[in-house]
């Protein structure tokens, strides 16, 4: 199984200020229309050319619509990079909404 966490897991890890990554891999435009704040945008099909941008000393947290694509990219970076800090957003940006921060726009 691979590491996942919920929305109010992010959520409190936030709001005690923890030194996260957020990785945001879905579709340009799905980031434009809405993300969470502090995330950056690496699109699943950019990944393998810059995976250096994920960093290996802090926790990385991966985002996308649902927790599908992002949960790919985990596999991919703990497969070929050797990533061992990585989390996946269980449910992704759409649980994000619901559960937690309703000013983030559902689609």
């Amino acid at each position: 199984m691979l590491p996942e966490l919920t929305p109010e897991d992010l959520h409190a890890r936030l709001a005690t200020g923890e030194n996260l990554q957020l990785v945001d891999v879905r579709q340009p435009e799905e980031y434009a229309y809405c993300r969470i704040e502090g995330s950056v945008l690496i699109p699943l099909g950019e990944l393998a050319r810059r995976a250096d941008e994920i960093d290996d000393t802090r926790p990385v947290v991966l985002i996308c619509h649902h927790g599908v694509r992002s949960m790919q990219a985990l596999a991919y970076l703990q497969h070929r990079h050797e990533l061992t800090n990585l989390l996946n957003l269980r449910g992704g940006i759409h649980a994000w909404s619901t559960r937690v921060d309703p000013s983030v726009a559902v689609y």
